[in-house]
């Protein structure tokens, strides 16, 4: 994991969570690879082990992650997939209509924004 930046908005176990689903949707952590230790994290950032474990637990509630027993924490089958979806998901009713509303807002049109998200293109 690279150098974390942490916030105040939210708790230091949900911004690790984060990360690790960041690392996943990158494909920078693909199915079957361990994830570090808690112990390893927690020296690394200068953590609670607790903390970390938190956020471990999480993955795995999410069957994002796996247990194994004796070996650590692995990347699911099918957990970029998961994630990939949900995500998508969340960005269509939470981030989108916002977006949505802005681009109204600035009179902003379809080919003006194709445009602009194309190299070289501008608004």
């Amino acid at each position: 994991m690279s150098t974390i930046g942490w916030n105040d908005n939210a708790p230091i176990y949900r911004q690790l969570k984060d990360k690790v689903i960041g690392m996943m949707l990158d494909g920078v952590l693909k199915p079957g690879d361990a994830l570090p230790s808690v112990r390893q994290v927690a020296a690394d950032y200068q953590l609670n082990p607790i903390t970390v474990s938190r956020a471990y637990q999480e993955l795995v509630d999410d069957t994002l992650v796996e247990k194994r027993r004796g070996l650590g924490m692995y990347v699911t089958d099918g957990a970029h997939e998961k994630l990939l979806a949900s995500e998508r998901e969340r960005f269509l009713r939470e981030e989108w209509p916002a977006m949505l509303e802005r681009i109204r807002r600035l009179g902003l049109e379809p080919e003006s924004l194709l445009k602009a998200a194309t190299p070289g293109g501008a608004a």
